[in-house]
């Protein structure tokens, strides 16, 4: 199940930019007194005491009728809200209860949606502030005052998010296969998913974008269940469509998160292109396992570009995703394709491996012993002992003497060993070093809760 989606809606600068950059963490969206700034949605990971889950800041809500600019807006607004399981509803304290605020909480009466009301710009969190009771005329529960400009309440009103969030079941289903097939418009994801299932259930068109959302398939390979995730094509941000393609990539992003194995489509009569890159990297970043499949192979003049050169450019272009497996195959033909199948089970599999901390620790004095840890004026980086915390991606936890003394070309080096000796092929690892004296219990509630020993 892919993380839940909170949403931030209000009207124009009543503080959802300065809300979403506080609890994201970092200035993401942009923060301008003028009305309107903030004319796209923004979409976040983010956590909060343990909890993960995905933030989206809007553009404000308001009188749409003749500017094309507000309808978008408008538009973005409530695509936001069909898609969250949590809406923030933003008011503003300063010029009290709007009509445009009754106007938005209808929306969200008649979507039905769990929300959370807020009124902004308020300097007196600690007891109700003069004109706040006002927006409970809103019908919407309980209101909480907060200011985010100056960070107060803002525990309050996360609290009262994560209590209308729906759980996550965060142990992996270890029996159904789910791959998410992304990749630019027109790279022959639809094509792949056809060729795989066999017949014809999404539909194949040379015009770019025509799978505007992400459509789930289910198939039986050798007696196993498979999910194929078949999501819009993702666009450069300045080429994304206004509307419904917006929608598309934050459905394809939302793919991502909810698969064990994403598969990445390059256009091999193009050729390697940055939004190739991107791509690969939001599959990276989310710990993925990930499989790099050209196609169009049949197409390629292999006279002007060969496999090795294609394979070497490939391989320099994605050197960040080094370990996931290559695979040239044509979906129109079928060449080849029968391979991604056990390629992308290997790729599970290896992202499910679990390693006893016994037989880890063994493993890490002979790396250390191979190649001494690095040191810092005169300080040697002392390894006490590792332990695996996590699967989906595997994520090891290091006790050391010194964080400080850490270097990630040695992080490289036991990555690289360990992918040597215990195989790995397709997922990403995690490193994570800990200073003496800090204990499993603490490391548990950093990382949120600890998958289960299988």
């Amino acid at each position: 199940m892919s993380m839940p989606i909170v949403a931030v809606v209000g009207r124009p600068n009543v503080g959802k930019s300065s809300f979403f950059n506080v609890i994201a963490g970092e200035r993401i969206s942009i923060v301008d007194p003028t009305p309107g700034v903030t004319r796209d949605r923004v979409m976040q990971q983010v956590e909060w005491i343990g909890r993960h889950f995905w933030l989206i800041d809007t553009g404000g809500i308001e009188d749409a009728e003749g500017d094309v600019i507000k309808e978008h807006m408008r538009l973005q607004a409530e695509i936001a809200i069909d898609m969250a399981d949590v809406v923030i509803l933003m008011t503003d304290l300063k010029e009290g209860l709007h009509p445009v605020d009754e106007e938005i909480a209808q929306m969200l009466r008649a979507a039905h949606k769990r929300v959370v009301v807020v009124v902004n710009k308020s300097d007196h969190v600690g007891e109700d502030p003069p004109g706040i009771y006002e927006f409970y005329a809103l019908g919407l529960g309980d209101v909480h005052a907060m200011s985010a400009a100056h960070k107060l309440g803002l525990s309050e009103v996360m609290d009262a998010v994560l209590a209308e969030l729906p759980e996550v079941d965060a142990e992996p289903d270890s029996d159904t296969l789910k791959i998410a097939v992304i990749g630019k418009p027109n790279a022959g994801k639809s094509s792949l998913v056809n060729r795989l299932l066999g017949q014809n259930r999404t539909i194949v068109s040379s015009v770019a974008g025509t799978t505007r959302d992400a459509i789930d398939e289910t198939m039986e390979y050798e007696g196993k269940s498979v999910v194929l995730i078949d999501t819009a094509g993702l666009r450069k941000r300045g080429q994304i469509e206004r509307g419904i393609e917006k929608y598309a990539m934050i459905r394809a992003l939302s793919a991502i998160e909810r698969a064990d194995v994403c598969v990445v489509m390059i256009d091999g009569v193009e050729g390697v292109t940055a939004q190739d890159t991107k791509i690969a990297g939001l599959s990276h970043q989310a710990g993925k396992a990930t499989i790099l499949v050209v196609n169009k192979w049949d197409a390629v003049d292999k006279e002007e570009t060969s496999h090795s050169q294609m394979q070497e450019i490939v391989r320099r272009r994605f050197q960040f995703v080094s370990y996931a497996p290559l695979l040239f195959l044509s979906a129109k033909t079928g060449a080849n394709v029968n391979r991604l199948l056990p390629l992308a089970f290997a790729c599970k599999e290896s992202s499910l491996k679990q390693i006893g901390t016994s037989v880890l620790n063994t493993w890490l004095s002979d790396a250390v012993a191979m190649h001494p840890t690095p040191q810092d004026k005169g300080r040697h980086l002392k390894i006490y002992y590792a332990t695996q915390v996590a699967s989906q991606p595997p994520t090891f936890v290091l006790f050391v003497n010194d964080p400080l003394l850490t270097h990630f070309s040695y992080t490289r080096y036991l990555e690289n060993r360990l992918r040597d000796s215990f195989g790995f092929e397709g997922t990403p690892l995690r490193f994570i070093y800990r200073g003496r004296g800090e204990q499993d219990d603490s490391l548990r509630r950093d990382l949120g809760t600890k998958k289960k020993e299988r």
